[in-house]
């Protein structure tokens, strides 16, 4: 069974919306609204896997100069 948000089940009945109509609407709001939080978990850990490649990617820089430096010097 999926959720629905009760408060626009209940503006929907308010506004003379039949019940059948009024909860796929309100259930189908509610899969949108799951879409974009999972988005959001998505895109943070996203986000959180271009940070750890910056930090190799700076470590792996420093260490390259680092023996060129040596090798040349």
């Amino acid at each position: 069974m999926t959720t629905m948000i009760a408060e626009v089940y209940e503006a929907l009945r308010e506004a003379g919306a039949s019940e059948e109509k009024a909860q796929a609407a309100a259930q189908a709001i509610a899969n949108y609204d799951n879409r974009f939080n999972r988005l959001d978990v998505n895109v943070e850990n996203i986000k959180g896997e271009q940070r750890l490649l910056k930090w190799m990617i700076g470590f792996n820089l420093a260490f390259t100069m680092a023996i060129l430096w040596k090798i040349f010097t």
